[in-house]
């Protein structure tokens, strides 16, 4: 009825109804037991444990009540929810439940509410003979609002939080000792009346971790600001006072442990401080080897003649050394603990640059195979079997010298622990390369994985240490070969075996240090995000069961990775309102940010409030209670809770705060802040160098005043606020950073888009587009467009051609005609979009993402272009008109691909230095994506068959079909899903196989096809 009703009436009449079903589990089908309407509209429900374990029947939660009903004799129980006493909130503001969580046990359970403040309630129930007679609510603790709550056998409280970062919360207490009042529907109160608590610091619960979100995430910008090489990822996500600017590099977070100074120590004896150590498992030196026993004896072994030990190569049983001249020579323990040589040698044909063993397999006696590279750019695999030690057996040609070589057992061993891995070669060159080769099954194929822009490097020796004894040991070394100048800080490659699952990991070491390891059924090459690591190997203890103790600037290093598979690190800066809109001051790699909040105060009337309300306290106060009241005035006016875990207070509907912050990303300052009046919310801002004043820069903010949401209507208008970018004068070489108010220019509508052009700027003011110059007093307008059918949301320029978006209505292409000084739409698009992002691409290519999850590719015909550009008059684009008012040229589209989730940013962008342009989305939920594009026609029909294969062997869990879905607004066009390819990695075996077959490849080859898309242009 509602539905069919123009009046709407029908709508504002209805009512809910509450019904009751029961399961019928014999027949497998749902029976109607019960119904009823509802007085009041509910918007939570909360189940209440039935049978032996409770009453049964339904908590409804509803504005300002919480109401608990069950069919049968049992009667309505009715209590209000409390509010927080001496809330700045608006008083006429309802409050309501919008999660819960429940716990069982045998003998009790309760629930734990959440309203929409963050304040969590427990709820429990009295009953008399299976009726409920009262309903009791406790303060139990504040956090930030979750859109869900669990509570877990253990103790623990998991929050998915509505906006933020997840949390988990160790359960410390009850609730049940503390002076907390208790609030029941028994204690009589006026309708419309309230309890009332004073929200405090927690107490029942306990922070115990964090897990990472994005969302909501309102803008990104992919720039490498801080110099790193590798650009970094700046995302505006968090909402309200809980917002963040977050930096996110690439790389595994390493948190550090310990950290040693390292010296010579004076009861390190029998060293001698000038022979440089090769390996301290063994020591290893140029003139022989020392094996020292437990019980102190020392075994040693000379190097024959006047050869010396060039490099060597170490494990717990086995030991290889190369001799000046390129001979190879082995030893091997015996069970007795003895170590003894092999008679057979090996001469080499070039000089041995590095050499690698893998450590002993599990039940084994020795490691199988030796990695040698030779100064002639090969890899040669040496067996040590003792039935053909030291013999070849395969060789690798390179492309430049090999530096070091680490060979790595990974794979198996983590999905069976039982299995055992399949061992890698990982080898590094001097042209800062890194290439792995699996062994023993093809130990020909060697494949590169990742290319780093680091500088070249010379030489090194392998260093290992396993123990703590020895590490000590380990510092003197580097400290006398740094002073000799043999090593310095040049890249290498060490194995560190971390854990005690044997989950063996590659360390490359150069510039940036960069960890191989597999997790979660795929290869991760992955950096680290620490300072240059010179040394490094697996260390473990009861503290730090998988860490890695390394040597970075004469210093020891105890790390840990506690977040294999992640992508990025975060480092997070406090924001004060949600932000909207930033731009990157290139000059000085500063961000300004514009931050507006609908519902929120200023901090100027936050301050105005609570005078006024601290006043009102006074007065409503009799003779008598004067100074008490005057007491907790001064005590209300000096509390302070931090917003971001309880909020900040509702102004109600209209009330607008925005503040302009220009930010320094590298170490989080703000380095200005300038907050505008009350009602006045910063929309859009952009960098504009005007071509009247072109050594100065200026931010204009385009704000509007009084702006109603629903219907969307602008009061008071809007205003374009021009700022210069001026240096500080405590500071002046730290470049322009304060923002001085030029002039503020008043326009009809708010301006939602802003756009630097040709040293002027073009403005999206409502549905017309306005081209404005700088003048004295305030902006001054040069031309316009009125023919935007809704509301401008993004502007894009190249050369004189404008790429304007519309809410609704996709995109218009318009020219700007410098003669007639006229903007002119000549092209369009033939479908409608919400449009949210754009990126164009290229002078006739355009990216839009839309608000219901859909990524498309607009081009301009050719013809089109070269019409617009052999039309230098404009009366044809500007008198021949299409159909329903639209352009009659239209733009082709490219491609559609449906996201799932509303992408708020695109942008065309390099992720990896040396790596290939790709268009890189973050979607409102915090999702960071990549469409690529194929450069070959050979990957493009590779992947094209996978996809079909993958949509017919992994459908979706739910049973929705793959291509119905990524075509769910749009036939989804030239446009491969990589996210369902991936899922090879994770399928059995048997079907890897019978897929890598239909594509005429093996499992392997097809995993390393999804790896090498996925490094050429992302990580």
């Amino acid at each position: 009825e509602a539905d069919s009703d123009p009046t709407g009436e029908a709508a504002q009449n209805t009512h809910q109804t509450l019904t009751f079903y029961e399961l019928d589990l014999g027949l497998n089908h749902v029976v109607r037991k019960y119904s009823e309407p509802l007085e009041e509209h509910g918007n939570f429900l909360i189940a209440v444990p039935g049978g032996s374990d409770g009453p049964s029947g339904v908590l409804i939660c509803s504005e300002n009540y919480i109401t608990y009903k069950n069919f049968g004799d049992q009667p309505d129980i009715r209590c209000p929810i409390p509010r927080r006493r001496n809330d700045l909130d608006d008083p006429e503001r309802g409050m309501i439940f919008v999660c819960s969580a429940n716990h069982k046990t045998k003998s009790m359970f309760f629930f734990l509410a959440q309203t929409e403040q963050g304040d969590i309630f427990k709820i429990t129930l009295e009953t008399d003979e299976d009726m409920v007679t009262e309903i009791k609510l406790k303060y139990f603790d504040t956090i930030p609002v979750a859109a869900s709550m669990c509570v877990l056998k253990t103790g623990f409280l998991f929050v998915a939080a509505e906006f933020g970062n997840h949390c988990l919360y160790q359960i410390a207490r009850l609730g049940e000792e503390d002076e907390e009042p208790e609030f029941s529907s028994a204690i009589p109160l006026e309708e419309g009346d309230t309890f009332f608590f004073a929200p405090r610091a927690l107490r029942n619960l306990l922070p115990v971790e964090e897990l990472d979100s994005l969302s909501p995430a309102m803008g990104c910008t992919i720039a490498d600001l801080a110099n790193e090489d590798t650009p970094q990822l700046y995302v505006a996500c968090g909402r309200g006072p809980r917002s963040c600017l977050r930096v996110l590099r690439h790389g595994l977070e390493a948190s550090v442990h310990a950290e040693v100074l390292l010296c010579v120590l004076e009861w390190l004896i029998d060293c001698d401080q000038n022979v440089p150590i090769l390996a301290v498992h063994w020591q290893v030196y140029p003139e022989g080897i020392r094996h020292i026993r437990a019980d102190k004896r020392v075994n040693e072994w000379r190097t024959p003649g006047k050869k010396a030990i060039v490099k060597c190569a170490v494990n717990q049983r086995q030991v290889v050394i190369a001799l000046t001249g390129g001979e190879l020579v082995y030893f091997e323990m015996d069970p007795t603990g003895q170590l003894n040589e092999y008679t057979d040698r090996r001469e080499m044909s070039a000089d041995i640059i590095c050499m690698s063993l893998a450590s002993v397999p599990v039940g084994e006696q020795r490691s199988r195979f030796l990695a040698v590279g030779l100064a002639d750019n090969t890899v040669r695999i040496i067996s040590l079997d003792p039935s053909d030690c030291l013999s070849p057996l395969s060789m690798q040609a390179l492309p430049a010298t090999p530096e070091s070589l680490s060979i790595v057992e990974m794979g198996l061993a983590e999905m069976d622990p039982s299995s055992q891995g399949v061992l890698y070669l990982n080898i590094g060159l001097q042209v800062s390369e890194m290439a792995v080769s699996e062994l023993p099954g093809n130990p020909n194929a060697v494949w590169t994985v990742k290319r780093k822009a680091d500088e070249d490097f010379d030489a090194y020796i392998i260093v290992s240490f396993v123990n703590a004894t020895l590490v000590l040991s380990i510092g003197e070394t580097v400290e006398e070969v740094t002073d000799s100048g043999f090593l310095g800080t040049t890249p290498t490659l060490s194995c560190a075996q971390i854990g005690d699952d044997a989950l063996v990991q590659a360390l490359a070491m150069s510039s940036r240090s960069w960890l191989s390891y597999y997790y979660q059924n795929r290869f991760h090459l992955t950096p680290l995000s620490y300072e240059t690591l010179e040394f490094a190997s697996g260390f473990s203890s009861e503290q730090c069961p998988e860490g890695i103790v390394a040597i970075s600037t004469n210093t020891l290093r105890i790390l840990a990775l506690e977040k294999l598979g992640a992508v990025f690190n975060q480092v997070s800066t406090p924001l004060e309102y949600t932000p909207r809109k930033f731009v990157v001051n290139h000059d000085t790699n500063h961000l300004v940010v514009v931050e507006t909040d609908h519902n929120a105060y200023t901090e100027k009337m936050k301050v105005q409030r609570k005078q006024q309300m601290a006043e009102e306290m006074v007065e409503a106060a009799g003779e008598g209670e004067q100074e008490l009241a005057a007491e907790m005035a001064a005590a209300f006016l000096s509390e302070t809770l931090p917003e971001a875990v309880f909020g900040a207070p509702k102004a109600g509907s209209g009330m607008w705060a925005s503040v302009i912050r220009v930010l320094n990303p590298s170490d989080g300052q703000s380095l200005c802040k300038v907050a505008l009046e009350q009602n006045e919310a910063a929309l859009s801002v952009a960098l504009v160098r005007f071509t009247s004043h072109p050594d100065e820069q200026f931010v204009v903010v385009g704000a509007a005043r009084e702006m109603q949401l629903n219907p969307r209507v602008c009061r008071g208008g809007g205003l374009l606020l021009t700022y210069r970018l001026a240096p500080n004068p405590e500071e002046p070489m730290a470049g322009p950073t304060q923002l001085e108010l030029v002039h503020a220019t008043p326009v009809e509508e708010a301006p939602t888009a802003l756009c630097p052009f040709q040293g002027r700027l073009l403005a999206g003011v409502g549905k017309c587009l306005r081209l404005y110059d700088l003048g004295r007093k305030k902006l001054l307008r040069k031309c316009e467009n009125k023919y935007i059918p809704n509301a401008i949301v993004s502007i894009q320029a190249m050369g004189n051609r404008v790429v304007v978006s519309d809410v609704q209505e996709s995109f218009f292409f318009l020219r700007y005609k410098r003669q007639e000084n006229q903007l002119v739409i000549f092209a369009d698009d033939s479908v409608p979009r919400w449009i949210t992002a754009s990126c164009m691409l290229d002078y006739e290519t355009v990216a839009g993402a839309d608000k219901f999850g859909n990524v498309s590719i607009i081009r301009l015909p050719s013809s089109i272009s070269d019409d617009v550009d052999e039309d230098p008059t404009g009366i044809k684009s500007l008198w021949d008109r299409g159909w329903l008012g639209g352009s009659s040229q239209k733009a082709d589209v490219i491609s559609n691909f449906h996201i799932g989730e509303t992408v708020l940013s695109l942008q065309k962008a390099t992720l990896i230095p040396g790596g290939s342009e790709s268009l890189v989305y973050v979607t409102l939920s915090g999702t960071v994506g990549v469409l690529v594009p194929f450069t070959a026609h050979e990957d493009h029909d590779f992947f094209q068959h996978l996809e079909m294969h993958m949509r017919y062997e992994n459908p979706p869990l739910c049973g929705r079909d793959h291509l119905s879905f990524r075509s769910s607004y749009f036939p989804v066009k030239n446009v491969i899903d990589g996210d369902l390819c991936e899922q090879f990695n994770s399928l059995d075996p048997s079907k890897q196989k019978s897929i890598a077959e239909e594509l005429d490849r093996n499992p392997s080859e097809v995993s390393k096809k999804l790896e090498d898309i996925r490094t050429r242009y992302a990580f």
